[in-house]
């Protein structure tokens, strides 16, 4: 479905600043949000996912949680 929405432009700006500075593109950020919102999805859940493909005792796994968040974000919301 496609959903359109006005947004103000300071707003608009900080989607967009957000969604880069997560890897992610605007509408798969705003449909994490409404998910979240809507109670469909919690961050807790996404972190149990995160966890489930970090191997434990891992040194670097760490460094890498943001990009396996994004990895996973992306597979979920194809863009």
């Amino acid at each position: 479905m496609t959903l359109c929405v006005q947004v103000d432009p300071l707003l608009e700006s900080r989607l967009a600043a957000e969604a880069r500075r997560l890897g992610v593109s605007p509408s798969d950020f705003v449909n994490e949000v409404l998910e979240r919102a809507l109670g469909m999805k919690s961050p807790a859940e996404i972190y149990r996912q995160v966890c489930s493909f970090t191997p434990m005792g891992d040194p670097s796994a760490s460094e890498n949680v943001a990009d396996k968040v994004k990895a996973r974000l992306r597979e979920n919301y194809p863009g």
